[in-house]
């Protein structure tokens, strides 16, 4: 009589380690990189409110936006950094920056942020 031998299926204890340290590396570069793009919805809803508001001049604007900036706790761009122009009477607030993340060594992650008023 011969006996078939049944073959195994699932994971080995090795690629079962393989897939928790991926998924925990995962979920640390996305712990990091979250709060990031927190800040940038943050950076839209001040512009957005910057540019909504009636203001005379791009001082005005710029100081508007420094108001939301400090309610938001936004750090990664400040007034000066913003280009302020008017099209068809509405005011239109440009914004890039870069914000960048160290992960290991000589490895970092850089994430640019741009955006404008209005969109």
């Amino acid at each position: 009589m011969s006996r078939q031998i049944a073959k195994q299926k699932g994971f080995t204890l090795i690629s079962f380690i393989t897939v928790g340290v991926l998924l925990a590396l995962a979920g640390i570069i996305g712990a990091q990189v979250l709060p990031t793009f927190m800040e940038y919805r943050n950076v839209i809803k001040a512009v957005n409110r910057a540019a909504a508001e009636d203001a005379a001049s791009i001082a005005e604007v710029r100081n508007n936006f420094d108001k939301n900036a400090a309610v938001d706790d936004i750090n990664s761009i400040h007034s000066k950094d913003l280009e302020i122009t008017k099209e068809n009477g509405k005011v239109v607030i440009r914004f890039a920056y870069q914000r960048e993340i160290h992960l290991t060594g000589p490895v970092w992650l850089t994430m640019k942020y741009t955006g404008q008023s209005g969109k």
